[in-house]
């Protein structure tokens, strides 16, 4: 069994309102792969997240992780091999304190005391956080918040990791800092974002996507070198590919 299998077949969503949200978008994201999802403002990518993570069902089509289809009797089995990191880390981080927030999933999951503060200090080291863990979560930076926030999944053992905006609001310090700390982790990875030069930095391959379906899906560069594609789905080249 690989939980790290992401694959969307023929997915369908649609908002209550009646908005189509997802229109047959398919892909397959196999181990260690880490993969960028483009798109503009309302393409679909934050949808299609919410999909990968359990927060929303199909409305046609499947997802699945692993061997585990994601229905709502399966959900639980789903969010224990996807860590959702969101775009806003305030939506992540609500405990007293750093250490409260990382140790919240680990002691949900019925965890010992003691295996729960060791996943608390492996994660928080990990994004060189350990100092923050008495600090309340609002008292934190930006890029700190950021940090800890990929802490608090990290301390649940996820196999893929799904990250919506991951570079948003970051100082370049911070930015830099999240793009070396990703690099390093040997997780599947999906990343959301409207930062190319962070794709072309982490991911080998590309998924953009246009009024809720896959308009390309190829290695990054042959995707970011195609003007012609770029223009039609509303991208423009990462900034390190421009001519100045």
């Amino acid at each position: 069994m690989s939980h790290h299998i992401v694959e969307v077949r023929d997915l369908e969503y649609s908002y209550p309102d009646g908005t189509c949200a997802l229109n047959g978008v398919s892909f397959r994201i196999t181990h260690g792969e880490s993969v960028g999802l483009v798109g503009a403002n309302g393409a679909g990518k934050s949808t299609l997240l919410q999909h990968l993570s359990g927060c929303l069902f199909p409305a046609g089509g499947t997802v699945r992780i692993g061997d585990f289809p994601l229905t709502r009797e399966n959900v639980h089995d789903v969010r224990r091999h996807v860590g959702m990191i969101f775009q806003d880390p305030d939506d992540q981080l609500f405990m007293p304190t750093v250490f409260d927030d990382v140790a919240f999933g680990p002691l949900n999951l019925g965890m010992p005391k003691d295996e729960v503060e060791a996943r608390v200090m492996d994660a928080l080291n990990v994004v060189g956080a350990a100092h923050l863990m008495n600090r309340p979560p609002y008292k934190v930076s930006g890029g700190e918040k950021r940090a800890v926030a990929i802490a608090t999944v990290l301390s649940m053992a996820p196999d893929i990791l799904v990250l919506d905006e991951p570079s948003a609001g970051l100082d370049p310090r911070s930015r830099r800092s999240l793009i070396g700390l990703l690099g390093n982790f040997s997780h599947t990875k999906i990343i959301a974002t409207h930062d190319l030069d962070l794709v072309m930095d982490l991911c080998e391959r590309t998924l953009v996507i246009h009024n809720g379906r896959i308009a390309a899906d190829g290695p990054t560069m042959e995707i970011f070198g195609n003007e012609a594609l770029l223009e039609a789905n509303h991208l423009e080249k990462p900034l390190r590919m421009q001519g100045f």
